[in-house]
């Protein structure tokens, strides 16, 4: 009896176990993991925080299993550490796939020290993040970053690059007005299928999505021509393989979403509790900006204001900052510059940030630079740029509030107590880094902008010593229909391109001028303002000029780099990649977009040589220290009407 009922069951059984087998061979949660991050700060309850932690997080299991939902918002806020979480699967994932990616990162998650009241984890398939404090609206931040894949496009890296690079391109224009934030595309590039996808948080609006993934496409563009690759910040992701990483039928045509004006109309996705915050956010925003733009000017076409999303810095209160700085007091100060002085500052929700106290008695200079920086910061993300947090205005106060890097600024590293302690491939990365950071600058944002002030104190170096472009009080737009412009000279001489320091003709190849100068310090740790104390005693731009044409650019290099440190052959190309960026001619200087390529590429410049640099004429050694910049205090000459060339 047992053994023919047994019998009987065996085809089922054997369907059953089939069924089972190919499911669990098609899964896949893609949990590959991306980024950790964990707060340095902890919750004042423990108790209470894991209280509030654990609810959350039970909250959010209860949406994904039972309701198999693909996002999920929680809030807990029983007694003083409240506690806020988000989570969110690529659309793609299956429910089942989506509930196991949840399982592993609510176990990552954990993984903090006891109490951390902040942490976020990303996989491929799915993120998740909590807070003590809402954040359910942001979009970038400090971390945001790509991975690489290691295999490079067969036979044809150039046309899958500039392929690449549209599909990309489109989803990053397209996303935003896709219902729900996410768009998979599949696409036949160079004899091989693409598979590439674009998310945004759901809590997001869609100019933050706009702002998250032109972040993003930045950063996944460094990848090309390797044949995957991914970026990930706090409200968006990107990805894209050759390989299929989702079904064919999870691909829409975006091509609808491409056209002018073809904006998605997005739901009331927001929760009541984020909505009202963001309205409130909002309302500030158009309060200060009103405030601080008593001249009832209207904005030029091409204007910041007039592109960026409402939400503006936070406004900080005049008092808290002043508590933070203790009373600017001068064991907190981190540099003097000639438009204001800046220091740590440490807010009550325990978050170290840098207080840029811009100086009195100039008050019309004072709105003229506080309003820039203002415009300019709050609405450029990019991880080479430094964050513009918030500011302060009261009375004749005004305050900037930035994010707070450790390791203060690159001449420190390079010139100050530091010295030496960069090594080859610790330099190069911060070339590079201020490379893209220019051209994003340059070309990538919705308007153009020249920095003016490029030099190595306003290069500041994060954690992981990758460099941020800071001090944005000279910066200036540049129109669509111009290709430079005739201003009075600002800037720190030695850094200065001769056209705009002598003649006032200022343009991005300014800047790259600037660039090239920065590099020979890097390389050289010479400063540029400083005649070598040898027999030739040259300015550093003179002595790079000389060794190039002696062939002997190694001559160049630190003392305090080892010589396996390096290749030479990427010292030779990098040396001669400066000299380029400092011609004579503007117009031979090689734009920003294009120095990226040169210094990614692992050939050597071929058909590209250097033309005779130029530098002004100035008295350092007898000049006493003064600055024309918003920076630190250089060693700076006044201009002279003679150029001198490099021999």
């Amino acid at each position: 009896m047992h053994l023919q009922l047994l019998l009987k069951l065996q085809p089922l059984t054997f369907i059953l176990w089939s069924w089972w087998s190919i499911h669990d061979a098609e899964a896949d949660p893609q949990i590959l993991l991306l980024n950790k991050g964990c707060s340095q700060y902890n919750a004042t309850n423990l108790s209470n925080f894991n209280q509030n932690l654990n609810a959350s997080l039970s909250d959010i299991k209860s949406q994904v299993t039972n309701q198999s939902k693909h996002f999920a918002t929680a809030h807990q806020s029983l007694g003083a550490d409240p506690v806020y979480a988000l989570f969110q699967c690529r659309n793609y994932l299956s429910n089942t796939d989506c509930a196991a990616c949840f399982a592993t990162a609510a176990t990552q998650i954990r993984n903090c020290s006891a109490g951390a009241n902040g942490a976020r984890v990303i996989y491929d398939g799915c993120f998740l993040r909590y807070e003590s404090n809402g954040f359910f609206d942001e979009t970038t931040l400090p971390g945001n970053s790509m991975i690489c894949g290691n295999n490079t496009a067969n036979g044809g890296a150039t046309a899958f690059s500039g392929a690449a690079q549209k599909v990309l391109k489109d989803l990053q224009k397209a996303t935003p007005k896709v219902t729900g934030f996410f768009a998979a595309t599949k696409t036949q590039v160079a004899g091989s299928a693409l598979y590439a996808i674009a998310q945004c948080a759901e809590t997001v609006t869609e100019n933050g999505c706009v702002n998250c993934l032109n972040v993003g496409y930045t950063n996944i563009e460094s990848c090309l021509p390797n044949t995957d690759g991914r970026a990930f910040d706090a409200g968006c992701f990107m990805r894209y393989s050759e390989t299929s990483f989702f079904a064919d039928n999870q691909a829409i045509d975006i091509t609808p979403f491409l056209k002018q004006g073809g904006s998605r109309k997005k739901g009331a996705i927001i929760g009541g509790v984020v909505g009202g915050v963001g309205l409130i956010v909002i309302l500030l925003a158009l309060f200060v900006w009103l405030k601080l733009n008593k001249k009832t000017k209207r904005a030029p076409r091409g204007d910041i204001l007039g592109a960026t999303e409402l939400k503006g810095p936070v406004n900080y209160r005049y008092k808290d900052l002043k508590s933070a700085t203790k009373n600017f007091s001068d064991e907190n100060k981190l540099g003097e510059g000639g438009f204001g002085d800046v220091y740590k500052g440490t807010l009550k929700n325990g978050k170290i940030v840098a207080v840029k106290k811009l100086l009195l008695g100039q008050s019309n200079k004072i709105d003229e630079n506080f309003e820039s920086e203002v415009k300019l910061i709050s609405n450029v993300h990019h991880r080479n740029l430094v964050r513009l947090l918030g500011c302060c205005s009261k009375g004749q106060e005004r305050i900037l509030v930035y994010e707070y890097m450790a390791n203060n600024s690159l001449d420190r590293f390079l010139f100050g107590e530091k010295k030496g302690s960069l090594n080859w491939k610790q330099r190069y990365d911060i070339t590079l880094g201020m490379a893209r950071g220019l051209a994003y600058l340059h070309e990538d944002f919705h308007v153009c902008i020249i920095h003016r002030d490029i030099k190595t104190n306003n290069i500041l170096l994060d954690d992981d010593l990758q460099p941020r472009i800071a001090d944005f009080g000279l910066a200036r737009l540049l129109p669509e229909d111009k290709s430079h412009l005739s201003t009075r000279f600002a800037g720190t001489l030695g850094y200065t391109a001769p056209e705009y320091a002598l003649h006032g003709q200022l343009s991005v190849k300014a800047d790259t001028y600037s660039y090239g100068v920065v590099v020979l310090e890097i390389v050289s740790g010479q400063k540029s303002s400083e005649l070598r104390a040898d027999v030739d005693g040259d300015f550093l731009l003179q002595r790079a000029w000389k060794l190039y044409e002696r062939n002997m650019h190694l001559e160049l290099v630190d003392k305090t780099l080892e010589s396996d440190e390096y290749e030479p052959e990427e010292v030779k190309k990098i040396i001669e990649i400066a000299l380029l960026c400092t011609q004579a001619s503007a117009a031979t200087r090689p734009t920003m977009s294009e120095v990226v390529v040169l210094l990614k590429s692992k050939n050597l410049l071929q058909n590209m040589k250097p033309t005779m640099p130029v530098f002004v004429e100035s008295n350092y050694r007898s000049r006493p220290e003064t600055s024309t910049s918003s920076g630190s205090s250089t060693s700076n000459a006044t201009v002279s009407t003679s150029i001198l060339s490099a021999r």
